[in-house]
């Protein structure tokens, strides 16, 4: 962390379910392909290591929004991330109440992204 900060910043209850979310699905990803036997080294290590997101996962769930630079900017990807997938499911579906479900979750998504880019910005 050298000499980087913390930063805390807010969101609203839906915001926070959502990221909490998010983070729980990869939480579950990244513990399923770890525990795959043939689980290889990477130069993401760090990031796909499920322990990470599991403590950001407990910091949202206690309402612990103090995060440092490098907790900010795993968000920021793994929302960025999440925002890329949405999209495209958006685009493949043909249900038009689903598809109008999805791109509220997107709206909430880009509002969640933008409030992690400003504390990104601000530490």
């Amino acid at each position: 962390m050298e000499g980087r900060g913390v930063m805390q910043f807010h969101l609203e209850t839906d915001e926070l379910n959502l990221l909490a979310n998010v983070l729980l699905e990869r939480v579950s990803a990244t513990s399923t392909r770890a525990s795959s036997a043939s689980h290889r080294k990477s130069d993401s290590d760090a990031e796909q290591d499920p322990r990470h997101y599991n403590d950001l996962l407990d910091k949202v769930l206690a309402r612990d929004l103090r995060f440092d630079f490098d907790e900010l900017q795993q968000v920021a990807n793994l929302l960025a991330g999440k925002k890329r997938s949405l999209r495209d499911e958006i685009a493949r579906q043909p249900n038009a109440v689903l598809k109008t479900e999805l791109q509220r979750e997107q709206a909430l998504l880009e509002r969640v992204l933008e409030r992690v880019a400003e504390a990104c910005a601000m530490v």
